[in-house]
């Protein structure tokens, strides 16, 4: 294991909880705050969890594939064949999106659907569901925003090494460009790689999400190709005619556990290794200091090339990180993962907020803390931002009786985050919209279909789709809002 990282920046102690939200449902049509003109509203959703149909029309296997099929790797013992049969039912998906009058759709393209060995020969048949969705979403007045790569590496260059490889870089600008050349001309917006921190931490560096390698600090090559292929796929993406191009990071305030030199210290490299050493190489050309050498291949040239401009910066948050000094082996509380020993930092407990179904602490001013750092850290290097997820997992069903599901805990979590986004503009931050996690019910990669973010609610044994009511204040929040 290297040497941990000097801290690079003051991390703030855990502040003391405000008020836990109300679980009484919200009025059907919100009081909402008034977003800045032309401010977009959007829902969210990934290729492997919703689209089913793992084999047809030439799609080749991903490394999710071959992970779900692992026994023990999924919590349920499920896998994602089916999902929520979107590949089949993506008519019926938009016609959902557009009862709600969002004005975007994220979703991401399926690397191996397009390119069954992730290079070489197009499949044209893969390529055309995108083409046939994009034309829906257009039909439906929805601007079609593609993510190309939300997890799910094929297969054929996983085995080769994956994202500890060069090449796979090399490869991915490659794909975007063939996406790019079959649906620039209607999309406008476009999304390069979606949270390369957690493919790293939790594919590569803990084993808990595909391709299951426990590298520990060895997976940081994996970060580095990630942003290489971001890099290169931007240069891709414009050279096919791509406009308003953007990337979708995690991100999460980091508190310190306690005011002890030592918690501060593991706060401090906790957030250098989740936050910052993504958006210090996309924002400013340069890797936090102590990681560069830690890095392969030419590392100041790569550095050119991820720090392209972009037209926008997307933030997916969910909650803070209470960390502190490190603790014994699976002690840590990491979204019950167990942590290995010998990591210079220890996860705790978030006390005094309510708790979501998947046990994340529900922190909306978390989104307005994050948003001020952002701007504190990075100052005008920092383009506009895009909420590009925030969502919440509640297993709520329909009531026997008449059917309703009301989700008023989801209602509730929503609606104190976009308080506290308005909070956040009128603070200053440069924010052009927000896209809720997620349109469906769908297959939680590690957690099979245990947890629920669905505003709409899937039946897994007859894939029936049930709007619930969370759904229906998203849509009147979206008319009340504008």
């Amino acid at each position: 294991m290297p040497a941990p990282v000097p801290p690079a920046s003051p991390t703030p102690s855990v502040p003391p909880a405000s008020p836990t939200p109300s679980a009484a449902p919200a009025p059907r049509t919100p009081a909402a705050p008034r977003f800045p003109a032309g401010f977009r509203w959007g829902v969210s959703a990934s290729a492997f969890q919703i689209e089913g149909s793992p084999t047809a029309d030439g799609r080749g296997p991903s490394s999710w594939d071959a992970f779900t099929r692992e026994e023990g790797r999924v919590k349920d013992g499920s896998h994602a064949e089916v999902a929520t049969d979107h590949y089949r039912r993506y008519r019926e998906d938009v016609a959902l999106m557009s009862g709600l009058g969002v004005d975007a759709y994220r979703f991401s393209v399926s690397w191996s659907r397009v390119l069954p060995e992730g290079h070489g020969a197009v499949n044209r048949a893969g390529l055309d569901f995108y083409d046939r969705l994009v034309d829906e979403l257009c039909a439906a007045g929805i601007d079609p925003v593609p993510t190309l790569f939300h997890w799910d590496t094929p297969l054929a260059l996983e085995e080769r090494g994956g994202w500890l490889e060069r090449d796979t870089a090399e490869r991915f600008a490659a794909y975007a460009s063939v996406v790019a050349e079959r649906l620039a001309d209607r999309v406008p917006m476009w999304i390069t790689i979606n949270e390369p921190a957690e493919v790293t931490l939790l594919g590569y560096g803990l084993g808990e999400h595909a391709p299951g390698k426990q590298l520990v600090f060895d997976a940081l090559p994996a970060a580095h190709h990630q942003l290489l292929a971001h890099g290169l796929g931007v240069q891709a993406l414009r050279a096919a005619g791509a406009r308003h191009i953007g990337i979708a990071a995690s991100h999460s305030p980091v508190w310190a556990a306690g005011e002890s030199e030592e918690d501060r210290a593991a706060a401090a490299l906790y957030d250098t290794l989740t936050n910052r050493l993504f958006a210090d190489p996309i924002l400013t050309g340069a890797y936090p200091d102590g990681l560069e050498s830690l890095l392969p291949g030419p590392v100041a040239e790569d550095l050119k090339v991820i720090s392209a401009p972009l037209d926008w910066y997307g933030v997916n948050y969910y909650n803070p990180m209470l960390v502190g000094a490190p603790t014994p082996a699976g002690t840590s509380a990491f979204g019950g993962i167990e942590i290995p020993s010998g990591l210079p930092f220890g996860f705790r407990e978030i006390e005094g907020y309510e708790r979501t179904d998947f046990d994340w602490p529900v922190v909306p001013d978390g989104l307005r803390e994050l948003l001020a750092t952002l701007r504190e850290r990075y100052g005008d290097r920092l383009p506009p931002l895009y909420i590009t997820e925030n969502g919440c997992s509640y297993g709520d069903g329909p009531d026997p009786g008449t059917g309703r599901i009301e989700d008023a805990r989801r209602i509730a979590y929503h609606e104190g985050h976009v308080r506290a986004l308005h909070e956040a503009i009128a603070e200053g931050a440069d924010v052009r919209g927000y896209f809720i996690w997620s349109i469906l019910d769908n297959f939680e990669w590690a957690e099979g279909y245990r947890q629920r973010f669905g505003l709409v609610h899937v039946d897994y044994e007859t894939l029936a789709r049930t709007p619930k009511e969370s759904y229906a204040w998203y849509r009147d929040l979206i008319k009340s809002g504008r």
